[in-house]
């Protein structure tokens, strides 16, 4: 009897997902079908899956449904991108020329909605694999350029710049490339939830900087996100370093991380916690920040005085377009057009950042004040400059990307982040925040011990301790040379790094890194105790 019980439980708990999944009923016979691949939550979804099936059944006498997939974050789904277009080369699915082969079935994916331009650019680079017979491997965009005619794309942004980056991806007259293998659908900011009541425990003011992150006293109260695993947050902590340089970038996520209460492997997940009393404070993506402190709003507040707020740090804010593009060899790329037509257009882009209209009120082309989302308030920032100018009285928050975007370039340091936060930070955190508090303790010790010679000798072993704390390992080339992990280095230390990720040096170069950070830290709690 307690066999069956066991089975019949084991039975249920499989069945749930298929019993809370939409039945495929829902589903018009005569809908057309798109498959989209998408880090977005499930509010984006629900109200641009029902906005564009209304939008389609208007415009083209028939309903859309979308088939959603959602494999994780975006550094997820470029993995299972490469691995789906690698084995379409390499079994004959996709020819050398990027052409679907007869006899063989569609792509799986229409479109890729949601991430970052970073992403997306990865998304037209592509992957490189040998055909079925071939000698040589060939290099295939797993995203074709959309199409528009330029005018149209003229007509939607105007000028194709957003702070230091682009709004689509634009055209190179010098090498025949059309452009438009991405396109911005929103504009996403980068910046800081917090929790006011736990800010008033603490006796904190409200950030108003990355600094604020890195106070010591809020060791193991500060929500981060792992960007080895989010795309989007290593956006954000390379976003970090571009603004404040080598040196000081390197140390502020040090101390960042050396507050993590945890790294999650989702970014969505940090406003959630901080909202619920389960960090201080927590890096965040913009519309995420919004949307939880919208979430929990008691009736009569506002978001100045809510329990959770967002800030953008003034002056330090990145952003970047959060763009769509058309997937090679994907089954209803007509369709998949529209859909990106739908969401340029201002009844889309209205989704974004509208308040909710009313309950039976049908979405007129004519009539902005029917736009905007049926059931939730997405508090994303549009794309097309002229939302702010002539809609800005129907925003929730009209704040225009334009106005707050940081310009300073991209500095190429993008690719050190994520693997060396997980060596310092993230694969040593327990290490990291023993070594954090014994150099705050020796500061303080340093401070009340004064001048004289035991002031100097403090003073001395305070600055090694410091030294090995923000230390950054050296780097071996293939050849044997030494270079020290420098800014002036960086360019070198980048090229050899390509050469490694391709002959099996990486692994132990991590490793090595780990261990580095533990001596280096070992070392600082150490000398913090005296030895």
């Amino acid at each position: 009897m307690a066999k069956w019980l066991i089975l019949i439980s084991f039975a249920v708990v499989l069945g749930v997902p298929f019993m809370v999944r939409p039945p495929d009923a829902v589903k018009p016979s005569d809908a057309e079908r798109l498959v989209i691949i998408t880090p977005h939550v499930e509010p984006i979804r629900v109200e641009f899956g029902l906005a564009f099936d209304a939008w389609h059944r208007e415009k083209f006498g028939a309903p859309a449904w979308i088939d959603w997939r959602v494999p994780g974050g975006t550094s997820d789904i470029q993995k299972q991108l490469k691995a789906v277009y690698e084995k379409a080369i390499t079994t004959g699915q996709l020819t050398p020329a990027g052409e679907l082969a007869p006899g063989f079935a569609p792509m799986p994916f229409d479109l890729f909605f949601g991430g970052g331009t970073y992403e997306h650019n990865q998304t037209k680079q592509g992957v490189k694999a040998r055909p079925p017979g071939a000698e040589k491997e060939v290099t295939l965009s797993m995203s074709i350029s959309a199409g528009f005619p330029p005018e149209r794309v003229t007509a939607w942004f105007g000028e194709n710049t957003l702070g230091s980056g682009h709004l689509y991806d634009p055209p190179n007259e010098k090498t025949g490339d059309p452009g438009q293998y991405w396109i911005g659908t929103a504009a996403s900011g980068f910046g800081i939830v917090y929790n006011r009541d736990l800010l008033k425990r603490f006796n904190l003011p409200e950030p108003a900087s990355w600094d604020d992150m890195c106070r010591p006293e809020l060791m193991g109260w500060i929500g981060l996100a792992d960007p080895r695993q989010s795309g989007s947050v290593a956006t954000l902590y390379d976003s970090i370093m571009n603004n404040l340089g080598w040196e000081r970038g390197w140390r502020t996520l040090r101390d960042m991380g050396a507050n993590a209460r945890y790294f999650s492997n989702s970014s969505p997940k940090v406003p959630l916690d901080v909202s619920q009393g389960e960090a201080v404070m927590g890096v965040a993506i913009s519309h995420y920040g919004r949307f939880q402190a919208q979430m929990v709003m008691r009736p009569g507040e506002t978001p100045a005085n809510s329990r959770v707020g967002y800030v953008d740090p003034p002056g330090l804010v990145y952003v970047d377009a959060d763009p769509i593009s058309l997937m090679r060899g994907g089954a209803n790329p007509t369709v998949a057009r529209r859909f990106i037509e739908f969401c340029m257009s201002e009844r889309g882009q209205a989704l974004w950042q509208f308040h909710v209209r009313a309950a039976g009120v049908t979405p007129s082309d004519s009539e902005p004040t029917t736009w905007g989302p049926a059931q939730f308030e997405l508090r994303r920032m549009p794309v097309r400059r002229e939302m702010y100018e002539k809609y800005g009285a129907l925003m929730v928050d009209p704040v225009s990307p334009f106005e707050i975007a940081s310009t300073v370039k991209e500095r190429g340091w993008r690719s050190a982040v994520a693997p060396l936060m997980g060596a310092f930070a993230i694969d040593t955190l327990r290490e990291l925040q023993a070594a954090r508090s014994a150099f705050e303790a020796a500061k303080t010790r340093g401070a009340e011990a004064g001048g004289g010679d035991a002031g100097v000798g403090n003073a001395t072993r305070l600055a090694e301790m410091e030294r090995l704390l923000y230390a950054l390992p050296p780097w071996t080339n293939a050849d044997g040379t030494v270079l020290e992990f420098t800014e002036a280095n960086y360019k070198a230390i980048r090229e050899d790094w390509k050469k490694a990720e391709k002959d099996g040096r990486m692994a132990a170069v991590r490793a090595g890194w780990i261990r580095f950070f533990r001596g280096n830290y070992a070392r600082v709690v150490e000398l913090g105790a005296g030895g």
